[in-house]
């Protein structure tokens, strides 16, 4: 038995996992005619079975939700099925997989939409320029949400869930991060409504609280999780006060025993900017009461010592899963881990997704 914490098992709200070691979401743009998940992605995931928990890449639910090339949806029966291969591999392996549901808001194109804009919060244009098939394109003003259009993509995140659940996954997380759709609603820079949707913090929360009721109510709390970005700045989005905006919409989800909540640190440094906390899993778990996981840039020792000490109860891993499948047994080895190809990480073919060597059994003897 190890002795690494990052090694216990885990009980997630009923769910036993075999290590505490999360695999990110990460978007690879890989997905098949119709955003339809394909055999190459079951093959990508069944080796990546020995994470504790995978959380699937952002999955789209509804057409209005795409942004990016390539990515897969969770909102119509092909995609359903493809999804179905996936989560099949993934429990073969005796792993457990939740599927991330995703709504990217006006981080977005009008080729995606019949050449509409994308929708938001309201009419604030992203900085910079969007991925897309054709190359980078500048970001275009989004048109901001009708108050009455809005319960309708509140009922598209709980049939996405109903839907992940039919093709297989152990449960859903819903993306609250990284500047989209949710995100958008609950920082000020993006939220500029005067309507039950913006102004205050129980207005700005108001849809997050609404999607994750829904959900809840779709698949159960104990298949529910939601990941956040309190510190984030994609795509140029930001908060005034998002110690104050967080702290307040955790306190509110202390009530629903969700299986977890998600929190990403900060990507840049946000130490210059007053209200952004520096270690965010740290500030927010004495609010939070339930179980979190963490994220970005930890690596085996950091990992290690988050759970030892009590700031989080599993580690997520983006970059270093994408390299090393077998993740987990090359952390009980101390072994040296792949380096990943920065070139291939958005769509291609198996080069950079499923290549990546596995480690050799001698490694794997000398460590026991």
């Amino acid at each position: 038995m190890s002795n690494q914490p990052l090694l216990f098992t885990y009980n997630l709200s009923g769910l036993e996992l075999a290590n505490r070691m999360v695999m990110a979401p990460m978007t690879r743009s890989r997905a098949g005619e119709g955003n339809v998940p394909t055999d190459l992605m079951a093959k990508y995931y069944r080796q990546r079975s020995s994470a504790g928990l995978i959380i699937s890449e952002g999955t789209q639910i509804s057409q209005q939700g795409i942004g990016y090339p390539w990515t897969p949806g969770i909102h119509t029966n092909e995609q359903v099925e493809g999804w179905k291969k996936v989560t099949n591999a993934v429990h073969e392996e005796d792993g457990k997989i939740f599927a991330q549901i995703w709504h990217v808001g006006r981080v977005s194109h009008p080729r995606y939409h019949d050449g509409n804009p994308p929708v938001a919060p309201s009419a604030v244009k992203p900085e910079g320029q969007i991925f897309t098939a054709d190359g980078m394109m500048d970001f275009v003003t989004p048109r901001a949400l009708k108050t009455d259009e809005i319960p309708g993509i509140v009922e598209d995140y709980a049939q996405a869930a109903q839907n992940a659940i039919k093709a297989g996954f152990d449960g859903v997380e819903i993306h609250g991060a990284n500047g989209y759709l949710i995100d958008q609603f609950l920082k000020d820079s993006t939220n500029k409504r005067s309507d039950k949707y913006g102004g205050g913090l129980k207005n700005r929360i108001r849809f997050a609280i609404e999607v994750i009721e829904a959900v809840v109510k779709a698949i159960g709390a104990d298949k529910t999780g939601i990941r956040f970005s309190p510190a984030g700045r994609n795509q140029g989005i930001s908060d005034s006060n998002p110690k104050e905006t967080f702290g307040y919409l955790l306190e509110q989800l202390n009530e629903f025993n969700l299986a977890y909540v998600h929190l990403m640190e900060p990507m840049n440094d946000v130490s210059n900017l007053e209200n952004y906390p520096t270690e965010v899993t740290k500030y927010f778990r004495e609010i939070y009461n339930g179980t979190i996981i963490t994220n970005v840039a930890y690596d085996q020792q950091s990992g290690n010592d988050a759970i030892e000490d009590g700031i989080a109860d599993l580690v997520a891993y983006g970059r270093p899963f994408i390299a090393n499948p077998d993740l987990p047994a090359r952390f009980a080895a101390n072994a040296e881990l792949n380096e990943p190809d920065k070139s291939t990480f958005y769509g291609g073919d198996e080069k950079g997704y499923t290549d990546y060597p596995f480690m050799s059994k001698s490694t794997e003897i000398a460590a026991e």
